[in-house]
Formats: structure tokens, C-alpha cells, sequence
């Protein structure tokens, strides 16, 4: 259930990882069902089922350069009467002692049940003899009819997201348009007296604000409108009015705020604007300030002001939360089992996700985990999963990892 964010905050201990993210993917705005073009759906996922409306290949044809001719003619030698090209078939009918010249994808000739390839035979004039080893079975280079799919055939199910094999598939398919849920209206804030905007002048004390380039940029991947606000100071009433310049946007995430100093003010500029508090602190290391809220069907997600805590929460909450959004089957990230290359040192009270790379045979941890460290955030390709109280791992075991 939601709490009122005016009221203080619960002694309740943090949410585990599943359950805060099942909690979350529950609260995602459930967004309009639009028809798009089919070339122009890239990154969305498919909101209802669909069947080809035509067969593939719609005829038997060559899957190889050479000549269609009958198997039971072999040895040959054989007349060549015709061409059959991918575009243009031949008019004729291959009969006995018979063959015509074929390229790959034409039509098979009536008549015709095999194809010899080009570097099996030798031709003079009009005149084909065989000169290698013909083909076993004799139907080895012909794709027949309905071999990909036939027309009524169900080709994709709802939440698949569409690349481009299924943009080829569905266009091949014969559907010029695909049900999609339409585009996320995603709105970033960045908040903090420290921060600066980038390219500007900025004193010791300041730092160009870099969080919500980084978020957008982690949300570009999909179809998503982005609109960037901020910096905005720590003053109750801008961030306030931040948040209601962001009105119309489905999700809001913020980076810095969320947790419970003197100057973290999003609790309060979220109860300001009639938000209610969904769940607040996550048993993560770096994340445990994460804060989850509404303002009807709007989800606001406040993430940690630390750059690789950020990136994390960002990683295992927002973009899970857009992919549950767009109607994704599986919203959630999975991480797989990596062997490490050293030993692990002993987790502590929270599970930790550790930066890492991964060389495609195994994980290396980066030496520098701090949660305000962005130079060892871009070494990474991986996060490696610690347990809470994980004891020591050495190298060679997996341990969970995910790819980013």
C-alpha cells in the first residue's frame, strides 16, 4: 500500500531487490496501444499477436545457382530450354532430358524436382552434362513451399520486442503495420546545490551535473521521449515546480534528493505536489535510497545522487520499469553465471553490485568501487552480484552477472 509522504519515514527495514522491483513493475503506466508502420517499430514490443498473412516462400524455389531439371533424368546428359531468374521464372515446362538455367530464390519450373548446382555440371551451348556428384536427397537445394511459414501461421506473441529479424519477419510476413504501445514520456531531474550545468564555470564546491545525460542516454535504447530538467537546487519550491513542469510524463526519475539529510527534499517536493509514497530504501549497496512514488498513473522513481549508484538503481529499476511499460514479457534484467578470475572478498550486510569486466571468459572486479567513482563505472561491462553476507569467493567460482 501507499503512505502519505508527509509522514515520517518508517522505521520498516529496506525492501529486498525482487521485491521492490515486482512492487515496481506492478505500478507501471499501463500507456495507449497504437499501429505503427512496421519499419518504424524498432526498440517497441509487440502489444498483440499476429499470424503471417501470406506463405514463405509462397512457391518451391532454388536455394542455389544452377539448373532445375528432373532427378529421374540422371545421369543427364540434358537440353538446356530456358532461365528461370529470381524476379522472372520461366514460362515453360521441364520435361524429359530437360533442364533450365536457375539462380538462387527463382521459382522451380513445373516439372522440375531438383537442382544441380552450377559447379556439378558443364554446359556447351544448349548442351548440360554432369561432371560432380548430383544432389542427395534430390530435393537437397530447393526451399519448397511454406518451408519458413504458411499464411495463418502465429508468428509472434505479445511483449516480444521487435528487432530487426522481426522487422523482417513480420514485413515478409505481409504486415505492413505492428500493435505497439506508444512511446514512454520519460522526464530526468537533476537536483543538488553542488551541481552545475555542464560546459559552464563551476567553483571547488560544484560539479557539472551529469546524471540525468547519463539516465536519458540509458533510456535512449528505447522508444522513449526524453525530457531533461535541471539542475535544479535544493529549494523546496523549485524542485516542486520541477516536478509539476514534469506533469505530463508517464515515469520521472530523479538522481539525488531521496534520501533523509537537511537537503534531500524530494519526499517533501513529492508531498507538496499530492504525490503518494509507494516504498522508500532498498537493502542494496550502492541504492539503498531508492524511493518509488505516484501521482496517478505518473510513477515517480527517485534514484541515489552518487553517479555508479545512479547507473545501478538505473539499470535494475528504470529500465526495467519503461520495458514494463512498453508491454515487455520480461521487464526484468537476468543476470547469468560468470566464473571469476581472483578471489572475492567476503559481502557485508546488503547485496552489492560490483563493477566489473567481463572478457568472455570469466569476471575481473574493478579496484575501485566507491559509489561517487564514474572512471571505474565506464571500465565496467558487468555488474557482479555479492550476496549479503556472501563469505569469501574464490576464483573459479560463477557468481551471478549481469551484462550491461
Amino acid at each position: 500500500m501507499s503512505e502519505s509522504i508527509t509522514e515520517p519515514a518508517r522505521p520498516n527495514p529496506p525492501l529486498a531487490l525482487e521485491d521492490a522491483q515486482h512492487r515496481l513493475m506492478a505500478l507501471a503506466p499501463a500507456l495507449a496501444v497504437e499501429r505503427r508502420l512496421t519499419a518504424d517499430c524498432a526498440g517497441f514490443y509487440l502489444a498483440e499477436p499476429f499470424s503471417a498473412v501470406r506463405t514463405q516462400p509462397a512457391a518451391d524455389v532454388s536455394a542455389m545457382d544452377g539448373y532445375a531439371m528432373r532427378a529421374a533424368d540422371l545421369p543427364g546428359p540434358w537440353r538446356v530450354i530456358g532461365e528461370s531468374a529470381a524476379g522472372r521464372p520461366f514460362g515453360g515446362v521441364v520435361g524429359p532430358g530437360e533442364s533450365a538455367r536457375i539462380s538462387t530464390g527463382a521459382l522451380v519450373p513445373p516439372g522440375a524436382d531438383m537442382v544441380l548446382i552450377q559447379e556439378d555440371a558443364a554446359r556447351e551451348g544448349d548442351a548440360l552434362r554432369l561432371t560432380g556428384t548430383p544432389p542427395a536427397p534430390p530435393g537437397r537445394h530447393i526451399r519448397p513451399k511454406g518451408m519458413d511459414f504458411a499464411a495463418g501461421t502465429p508468428l509472434m506473441t505479445p511483449g516480444t520486442r521487435i528487432g530487426p529479424a522481426q522487422i523482417a519477419l513480420a514485413i515478409t510476413a505481409g504486415l505492413s503495420h505492428l500493435a505497439v504501445r506508444r512511446q514512454v514520456k520519460l522526464a530526468v531531474i537533476d537536483s543538488g546545490d553542488e551541481l552545475a550545468v555542464p560546459g559552464s564555470p563551476f567553483a571547488a564546491h560544484q560539479l557539472p551535473a551529469s546524471n540525468s545525460a547519463m539516465l536519458a542516454a540509458m533510456a535512449a535504447q528505447f522508444p522513449v521521449d526524453v525530457t531533461r530538467i535541471g539542475p535544479v537546487p535544493d529549494k523546496l519550491d523549485l524542485l516542486s515546480a520541477a516536478f509539476e513542469a514534469a506533469s505530463t510524463a508517464d515515469i520521472i526519475v530523479t538522481s539525488g534528493g531521496a534520501s533523509v539529510g537537511d537537503h534531500d527534499l524530494v519526499r517533501p517536493a513529492l508531498a507538496a505536489i499530492g504525490a503518494d509514497l509507494s516504498f522508500w530504501r532498498i537493502a542494496i549497496k550502492p541504492g539503498k535510497p531508492l524511493l518509488v512514488a505516484r501521482r496517478g498513473a505518473q510513477v515517480i522513481l527517485g534514484l541515489p545522487g552518487n553517479p555508479a549508484a545512479a547507473f545501478v538503481t538505473g539499470h535494475l529499476f528504470l529500465l526495467p520499469l519503461i520495458r514494463a511499460a512498453l508491454g515487455a514479457a520480461e521487464p526484468l534484467p537476468r543476470p547469468f553465471p560468470a566464473p571469476l578470475h581472483h578471489d572475492m572478498p567476503a559481502g557485508g550486510g546488503r547485496m552489492e553490485f560490483l563493477r566489473a569486466r567481463w572478457d568472455g571468459a570469466g569476471v575481473t572486479l574493478d579496484g575501485l568501487q566507491d559509489s561517487g567513482a564514474l572512471s571505474s563505472l565506464a571500465r565496467a561491462n558487468a555488474l557482479v552480484v555479492r550476496p549479503a553476507h556472501a563469505p569469501e569467493t574464490p576464483a573459479g567460482q560463477s557468481v551471478p552477472v549481469y551484462l550491461l
